[in-house]
């Protein structure tokens, strides 16, 4: 922006100066044309009383000496022909003059100023006076460099009142720019130090409304959820009450677990929503260990509703760019899908396997398969939150990998986890 406006001040300051100067540097050639040509007109009709009254002797010492001393080609025409001063043919403007008539005329040398003297017994003399083109050019070229440099430096400093006013609009305006990239990054106490025109001004004052506006609205939703999931305590409370009651050891251990597990993630929501934190992102995982672990916690549901599990993990440690609790959280949103987007008996299949700098975790159903728009946030194929894919996006997302959505051979779904592993 800052160069386009020195541009554009450029340009029209070269067309002002243009505008203005051409015509003056044309008007001062034709005033040194005049001036030289009334010089010699002057000396012309000096001769006049001369030529017209005194002996040929007489005119032709006062000639002689006007062109000694004005350096200009002076002829006097008499009427028998002959030349008096500098000697030249007679010219066609001479002729005309012999007539009557005193003109000016241009020629190959520059331009002749011819006067008729009447008075004479013998005819009509004339007076013929000469300006070269040096004379009428005399001080042209120089009064011409003169204006050329007050013009440019007249853009000059046009230039550099264009930068200066330039920059008192592009210094807000990146000032603006750099605290909208700072609110993308999340950073919500940027603000910006309105200055410039009214206009950028009040822009500024605007986007500081705006960042503080969406601060407010964040904390509001982070203490929303926080309570919300703070209210969770109670039931889970109970839940673990309850689980400890059961009388079948294997059972009540099962429970238990699952809502230790539940409780784990109650907990990171609560923390996550009140100090503002997410998932470390420098956090290492073990991706074998986490899979395998959710993988045994589902085949007790998978066993009940007689679905076969095939389970390929390569040997471990397979570390992640990822907190346990995330991987956790989108194993578990995958086989959920796998339960509830699938009827029962239906068999289902998790793979993990190392893929270069990656690790790759595929949970494959032979169900009726799923649409490609499911991993859409709130998307869903069967009236449930729409979240679950969402979440296993994220987590692979957060370690630098992606989700990618597929199908197996008999058309059933088949969702891969690209996980990011820590460089060595």
């Amino acid at each position: 922006m800052r160069a386009r406006l020195a541009l554009l001040v450029t340009a029209v300051s070269v067309l002002i100066v243009i505008a203005f100067l051409v015509p003056l540097a044309l008007l001062l050639r034709t005033a040194a044309e005049d001036r030289a040509t009334s010089r010699a007109t002057a000396n012309a009709q000096s001769l006049a009383p001369v030529v017209g009254t005194a002996d040929v002797n007489t005119v032709r010492l006062t000639v002689e000496q006007l062109v000694a001393e004005s350096g200009r080609p002076v002829s006097v025409f008499l009427p028998d022909g002959t030349v008096l001063g500098t000697q030249s043919a007679p010219t066609p403007a001479v002729e005309l003059a012999a007539r009557g008539q005193s003109l000016t005329a241009e020629t190959a040398d520059g331009r002749e100023v011819v006067i008729a003297v009447q008075g004479r017994t013998d005819g009509i003399t004339v007076i013929r006076a000469v300006v070269p083109y040096d004379e009428m050019t005399a001080g042209v070229d120089r009064a011409w460099l003169v204006l050329a440099l007050l013009g440019l430096l007249l853009v000059l400093i046009a230039l550099a009142v264009a930068d200066r006013l330039a920059r008192t609009l592009v210094r807000p305006i990146g000032e603006l720019s750099a605290v909208s990239h700072r609110l993308a990054r999340a950073e919500l106490d940027a603000r910006v130090d309105p200055s410039g025109p009214a206009e950028l001004r009040e822009v500024g004052g605007a986007l500081n409304h705006l960042a503080g506006r969406i601060q407010e609205l964040l904390v509001q939703e982070r203490e929303q959820v926080a309570d919300l999931s703070h209210r969770l305590r109670t039931p889970l409370t109970a839940l673990r009450l309850e689980a400890e009651s059961l009388r079948d050891p294997q059972d009540a251990a099962r429970v238990t677990d699952a809502v230790d597990g539940l409780e784990r993630a109650v907990t990171g929501l609560i923390r996550q929503a009140r100090w503002h934190t997410r998932a470390d992102s420098a956090a290492v995982t073990d991706a074998v260990a986490t899979v395998a672990d959710r993988v045994a916690f589902w085949s007790v549901l998978a066993e009940e509703t007689g679905r076969r599990v095939d389970l390929d993990l390569a040997p471990g440690p397979l570390p992640v760019n990822v907190s346990t609790d995330e991987l956790a959280a989108a194993v578990d949103a995958l086989l959920g899908n796998v339960f509830a987007h699938t009827p029962d008996s239906t068999a289902f299949a998790v793979r993990l396997v190392p893929a270069g700098d990656q690790v790759v975790l595929t949970v494959a159903d032979e169900g009726p398969g799923i649409a490609a728009d499911s991993v859409r946030r709130g998307a869903s194929q069967a009236g449930s939150t729409g979240l679950g894919l969402d979440i296993a996006r994220r987590a692979a997302q957060a370690s630098g990998g992606r989700l990618e959505l597929g199908e197996t051979p008999g058309g059933g779904a088949a969702v891969t986890l690209r996980l990011g592993s820590p460089k060595p």
